[in-house]
C-alpha cells in the first residue's frame, strides 16, 4: 500500500494512514459552519475567539446557520473583524444537520470547519484542524473538546480567559473521560476500528468540501437532539473517510459533556437517539434486537446467470444465513427465477441497491454461479477487510471458472470510485494500491460450488 499524490499536490493516503501526510504550506480558505438557536450570549464568545485566531484572516469565512431562532443573532459587532454570513431556516423543532448543510451552501472554503455555538475555539484551533483535510482531501478530523463553566466570561475577556487556561490545552483535565480513553485506546484513531464513527463529534469536526459533497452532508432526518454526528461519521467512513483526532485543535464547551450533565429522562433520550440511528447505521453493536432493516450489513449481488431455481435458492440462502444481509439479484430471467421460488422475504431483491444502501452498508459481496456458504463464510472473509487489514478479499476456487465470491469494503470502493480518474492506475489497482487485496482458499472459509442439482426435497 501507498500514498497517492494529486496534481494539485493533496495527498490519497492508504487505510486510515493520515500518520504519512506530510506537512503543508498550504492556506485553504476555511468556511467556519456554525449551529445556532438563541444563544447570543454564547456566540459572541465564539465570534470573538474567531477574530484572534493565528490562520490568516484573509482565509477565513463565517456562517452562522440560524435553527428558526426567535430572534435573528445579530454579528454586526463582528463584521469589520471577520467575513460573516448568517443564514436562517424555519424553526421545526431541533434541525442542527440541516441547519450545518444550510450554512456549508452558503459557503465558499474549500475545508469546512463545524463549531457549535457554544464551543469556543483556542487561537491556535483553525490553524490545527484544517491541517489535515488541506492536504489529505479524504480526513474527517475531530479537535479536542474541553468543558468548562463560561457563563460569566465576557466577549472582551474570553481570549485572555483561554490564555489564562493554556497549560490545560496539553493535559486531559476537563475532558470526558469517554473520549479521552477512547482516542488513546485507538492512537488518535490511526487505528479507528468499525466503531471510531462514535468519537467524532461535530461540535469540533473539519473536513474537506469535496469529502462532504461526496458523502452527501448531514442528514436532515434528524430532527431530535443527538445521533446526526454518529450518523454522517459513520456513512463518511464507509465512503472512504479517514478518521483522525487532532488533540492540538483545542476549543473550550460552555458546560458540562452530555453525559455528566443532570438531564431529565436521559433514557427516554438515548433511546429515540438508538431508534434513529439503527436504521441508518449498520455497525452490529447498533442492531442487538435481531430485526431486519431495509440497509443491511452485507450487500450481496447475486448472478441469475446459469442458475435454476434450486440452485438459486441454496446461493442466496447460504448467502443470508446467520448475517445481517440482503441480496440482489441480477441476470437473464431474474424476475422469473425469483418467482418460482416463492419466497416472502424482503431481504431478497430485484435490481441494484440504492445510493443511501452502497453509502452505509459496511460491506458488498459479488457472486457468481452455483456457490454453496456455510453458516460462517461471509463473517470470515469480513474478518480480512477490517480497518488495518486490506480492502478485498477473492475466493480461490482452484482456478474452476464455474464460480466466482469477491468481498469489498464499501470504504475502499468509495475511496477507489472518489479518486481512480486522478490516479494513473485502473480502478483495481489503485484498491490494491490503497487497501490491498487477499486470496484466500474456499476451503479457509466454508464455501463450494455445487455439484449438480441440488436435492431440495424432505
Amino acid at each position: 500500500m501507498s500514498v497517492i499524490r494529486l496534481d494539485d499536490g493533496r495527498t490519497i493516503v492508504p487505510d486510515n494512514r493520515w500518520d504519512l501526510v506530510a506537512d503543508t504550506s498550504s492556506t485553504p480558505l476555511v468556511s467556519v459552519v456554525i449551529p445556532y438557536y438563541n444563544q447570543p450570549r454564547q456566540l459572541a464568545l465564539v465570534l470573538e475567539a474567531l477574530t484572534a485566531q493565528s490562520y490568516p484572516a484573509d482565509r477565513l469565512e463565517v456562517v452562522v446557520a440560524d435553527d428558526g431562532s426567535s430572534l435573528s443573532p445579530d454579528v454586526s459587532a463582528w463584521t469589520s473583524r471577520l467575513t460573516i454570513t448568517v443564514m436562517s431556516q424555519e424553526d421545526k423543532g431541533f434541525r442542527a444537520a440541516a441547519a450545518r448543510n444550510l450554512g456549508v451552501a452558503a459557503s465558499s472554503g474549500s475545508v469546512l470547519c463545524f463549531l457549535d455555538a457554544d464551543t469556543v475555539p483556542t487561537a491556535d484551533y483553525i490553524r490545527r484542524a484544517v491541517r489535515l483535510p488541506a492536504a489529505a482531501p479524504d480526513a474527517l478530523v475531530v479537535g479536542r473538546r474541553k468543558h468548562a463553566d463560561l457563563s460569566q466570561v465576557a466577549p472582551d475577556s474570553v481570549v485572555e480567559w483561554m490564555s489564562d487556561r493554556s497549560q490545560l490545552e496539553r493535559s486531559h483535565d476537563c475532558e470526558p473521560g469517554w473520549l479521552v480513553d477512547a482516542y488513546d485506546r485507538t492512537s488518535d484513531l490511526l487505528a479507528p476500528a468499525w466503531d471510531g464513527y462514535k468519537y467524532l463529534i461535530s461540535a469540533v469536526m473539519t473536513c474537506s468540501r469535496d469529502l462532504f459533497d461526496d458523502v452527501g452532508g448531514f442528514d436532515p432526518s434528524f430532527v431530535q437532539y443527538g445521533g446526526e454526528d454518529w450518523e454522517f461519521a459513520n456513512r463518511a467512513f464507509m465512503m472512504g473517510a479517514v478518521f483522525a483526532h487532532e488533540p492540538r485543535a483545542v476549543a473550550w464547551h460552555d458546560g458540562p459533556d452530555w453525559a455528566e450533565r443532570s438531564v431529565p429522562e436521559r433514557i427516554s433520550a438515548k433511546n429515540a437517539e438508538a431508534l434513529a440511528l439503527a436504521p441508518l447505521v449498520t455497525d452490529p453493536a447498533a442492531r442487538t434486537a435481531g430485526l431486519w432493516y431495509a440497509i443491511p450489513d452485507f450487500v450481496v449481488l447475486v448472478s441469475t446467470d446459469g442458475h435454476t431455481p434450486a440452485s438459486l435458492m441454496q446461493t442466496i440462502a447460504g448467502a443470508l444465513h446467520g448475517v445481517d444481509g440482503a441480496v440482489w439479484l441480477d441476470g437473464q430471467g431474474a424476475d422469473a427465477l425469483l418467482a418460482q421460488l416463492r419466497v416472502h422475504d424482503s431481504r431478497i431483491r430485484i435490481g441494484d441497491p440504492g445510493a443511501s444502501t452502497l453509502s452505509r452498508c459496511r460491506f458488498v459481496v459479488e457472486v457468481a454461479g452455483p456457490v454453496v456458504f456455510s453458516g460462517e463464510s461471509l463473517a470470515l472473509l469480513a474478518a480480512h477487510v477490517a480497518p488495518g487489514e486490506c480492502g478485498r478479499v477473492t475466493v480461490d476456487f482452484d482456478g474452476s471458472p464455474s464460480a466466482s465470491v469477491t468481498l469489498t469494503a464499501s470504504r475502499a470502493r468509495h475511496r477507489v470510485r472518489r479518486w481512480s480518474a486522478h490516479a494513473d492506475v485502473n480502478a483495481d489497482e489503485l484498491l490494491g494500491r490503497l487497501f490491498g487485496v487477499r486470496t484466500v482458499h474456499h476451503d479457509r472459509v466454508g464455501i463450494a460450488v455445487a455439484d449438480g442439482e441440488p436435492e431440495l426435497s424432505w
